[in-house]
């Protein structure tokens, strides 16, 4: 898996064909970055996130054993505060990613708004993020390959 087909790319992310799921490619410069960015591409899989409001900020912190399941566990945990809390995020900033004696951490803020059926539409349900498929690699910079369950 490549991280860029070109020198210079500015994509955060980008979809790929999955028979039934929900498939992307995230990039970023540093694994703080391609984790924002893939929080980013699950949801805007569900919905457009691009006019939304920063109205609500939720910390994240999280340990997971390898970097592979840090990914799993962070998207799984906003795809959890959207479906319990009723928010839907577009902004993120990690923080850090560290590696520690016992694996990685994350430390992160997700910024987004309360869900409104009113003004927000969704395309996709997604169910969970899955180990299905799963890349994290580092190039040039980072890239991340996730399949959702939809």
């Amino acid at each position: 898996m490549s991280l860029e087909p070109g020198a210079g790319r500015k994509t955060k992310y980008e979809y790929l064909y999955h028979i039934a799921d929900a498939k992307f490619r995230a990039y970023g410069c540093t694994l703080e970055e391609v984790f924002g960015n893939a929080a980013l591409a699950m949801f805007n899989v569900m919905t457009d996130t691009t006019n939304l409001k920063h109205e609500i900020m939720q910390q994240v912190d999280l340990t997971s054993h390898d970097i592979e399941t840090l990914l799993v566990d962070w998207l799984s945990e906003l795809l959890y505060l959207f479906e319990v809390e009723g928010i839907i995020f577009s902004k993120f900033e990690v923080g850090s990613i560290k590696h520690t004696g016992d694996g990685f951490s994350l430390s992160a803020k997700a910024m987004g708004e309360n869900i409104d059926l009113s003004k927000h539409s969704f395309d996709t349900q997604v169910k969970a993020v899955t180990f299905h498929e799963l890349k994290v690699r580092k190039d040039d910079g980072f890239c991340v390959q996730v399949v959702l369950d939809t």
